[in-house]
């Protein structure tokens, strides 16, 4: 699996400890120019394992749940496909997928991942100038008033 990153405790997405395995393409829907990932999109490609990834998470005490984020999950797809059904083999945890597409644009994808349970998605795209609003679903404050999470399954 090619990811950008990967951050074994992280506390700032996410109302409980979480792994964050940063996605490595987008199609900048949001527009480059406001793209908070920039610095992520400029780092070079990981090429780690799937299983690898599930045991540094299971070996961990400390998380309770994966974010999988910027750059852009969804433009990954397969993979976080796969990684979401081995996860499952092994673990129910929360898996918080952040989005900058609408629910509509990816309808097909959440049918797919609607099998699994425990999947929350964080909906909408980076909007500049807007009022930053808290998440009930995540419990953090999201930089954009169109952006929400949902939890699918």
């Amino acid at each position: 699996m090619i990811i950008k990153q990967l951050i074994d405790e992280d506390l700032t997405n996410y109302k409980v400890p979480s792994m964050t395995i940063a996605f490595p393409y987008c199609t900048f829907k949001c527009g480059k120019e406001y793209c908070q990932n920039s610095p992520l999109a400029q780092s070079p490609n990981i090429d780690v394992s799937i299983p690898s990834i599930i045991k540094r998470y299971l070996d961990n005490p400390i998380t309770s749940a994966v974010t999988c984020q910027g750059l852009e999950p969804f433009d990954s797809y397969n993979d976080l496909l796969s990684f979401v059904k081995q996860f499952r083999q092994q673990c129910s945890d929360d898996i918080v997928i952040y989005t900058g597409y609408y629910k509509d644009e990816i309808s097909d994808k959440i049918v797919e991942l609607q099998q699994y349970p425990n999947i929350i998605i964080k909906f909408g795209r980076f909007l500049p100038n807007q009022t930053k609003h808290h998440d009930d679903i995540l419990d953090v404050d999201l930089i954009s008033n169109n952006q929400y999470a949902e939890r699918i399954s």
